[in-house]
């Protein structure tokens, strides 16, 4: 049966939602704050407005009257959801889930002083003195976030006194929304960390991909990988937060669950209750579903029976260096000369340094050691450019 299907936020991974859902019939209105976003261009319909304002909100939502109302972005006025749920709109996973997780101080406090689960010590500050006071308590090394960002926008590490005052200044023009508030977390000595992509469904069954490493750089991802190399007793137990933390927010769909590995254990760091950006190396075919396809099926209640390791895989974006409209891509065809070589481009109308324009995407058979599989992602992510034709 088709459903009328709002997706709030319209970028890269919104895209692939919005062709996951219309593979399997769905009618889709993709919203967003600037025309002509990536997912607007394969939607159905779209609107612009800037989600922060809550009687914009309701208006759309009177106007096209979803079935489901799915975000892929933090910066929404996400307390209207619980409104939509008693019209008998669902919202994915939920309402709660939303809520809880569009911001870091909810969710990181649901996940250390409610459930329980391992995390490094942190505190909030909401100025700059209470930042000073916040370093001071949790010791340097440290990162700020502001409690409502993505991509890793206004996020810092703090390595001595200087850097405090700089790291909020960032936190603040690097913030969604209009929280001046961030999270200052201690700086845990981890080994590795990676992303368990969970996916609940209204059959009460959990399912999870293989975990996904990857590395990241001013707090965004340059690469990722799956499989993730990892002890099976670490993997247990990152299951078994996710399942947790999943569990308490309750809904259907794909979460990012992220983690820190170290020595002692698995340290639960963020979540996002949507695809995540280091799950585009499912679209390299690792999976027998990507994890938009996963998500449009729990989306839409309809049964994953299991996922299954089909290759290994790599991503590696594609960043533009300057900034400019009508943005030129060099290198495609280099990169698709290769075998077992894809890209994606984003469709993104504008270029701004450092802004994800791409990725490139690299598969081998499951023997195939994924070291290797990923510098190839890494060096073919190399060979293109980004040139605006309107600088």
């Amino acid at each position: 049966m088709q459903k009328k299907i709002m997706l709030l936020g319209s970028g890269e991974l919104g895209k692939e939602f919005v062709i996951a859902a219309q593979r399997l019939g769905q009618y889709i209105i993709a919203v967003d704050s600037y025309n002509d976003a990536p997912a607007q261009q394969v939607a159905d319909e779209r609107e612009v407005i800037n989600m922060l304002d809550g009687e914009e909100l309701d208006r759309i939502v009177a106007k096209h009257q979803p079935d489901i109302i799915v975000p892929e972005i933090e910066a929404i006025r996400t307390e209207r959801f619980y409104d939509y749920e008693k019209q008998g709109i669902r919202v994915v996973p939920s309402a709660k889930a939303a809520n809880f997780t569009m911001n870091r101080k909810a969710i990181r406090d649901l996940a250390a002083k409610d459930l329980g689960l391992r995390t490094a010590a942190y505190r909030y500050a909401n100025n700059l003195e209470e930042l000073q006071l916040a370093v001071e308590a949790v010791g340097v090394p440290c990162v700020v976030k502001p409690l409502m960002s993505s991509s890793g926008k206004g996020q810092s590490v703090i390595k001595k006194e200087a850097d405090i005052a700089k790291a909020w200044d960032y936190a603040q023009s690097g913030k969604r929304g209009d929280q001046s508030e961030v999270i200052v977390e201690a700086f845990v000595k981890f080994n590795s960390e990676i992303t368990l992509l969970t996916v609940t469904q209204d059959s009460g069954i959990t399912l999870f991909c293989l975990p996904i490493g990857h590395r990241q750089e001013n707090g965004d991802y340059q690469e990722s990988w799956q499989p993730a190399q990892i002890s099976p007793e670490h993997l247990k137990e990152a299951q078994e937060m996710a399942a947790k933390v999943t569990r308490e927010l309750t809904g259907s769909g794909i979460w990012g669950v992220e983690f820190f590995l170290a020595d002692e254990g698995v340290y639960f760091s963020e979540l996002s209750p949507r695809p995540h950006d280091t799950g585009m190396v499912t679209m390299a075919g690792t999976q027998n579903l990507s994890e938009f396809e996963l998500h449009a099926r729990a989306v839409l209640g309809l049964p994953i029976v299991e996922i299954t390791h089909e290759r290994n895989g790599a991503s590696a974006v594609i960043l533009a260096q300057s900034e400019g409209s009508a943005p030129v891509f060099t290198g495609v065809e280099q990169v698709l000369a290769q075998p077992k070589a894809d890209i994606r481009l984003f469709g993104k109308p504008v270029a701004r340094p450092y802004r994800r324009m791409g990725v490139v995407l690299t598969y081998d058979s499951p023997d195939t050691e994924i070291d290797a599989v990923t510098q190839r992602a890494i060096d073919l992510a190399k060979l293109v450019k980004v040139t605006p034709s309107n600088p």
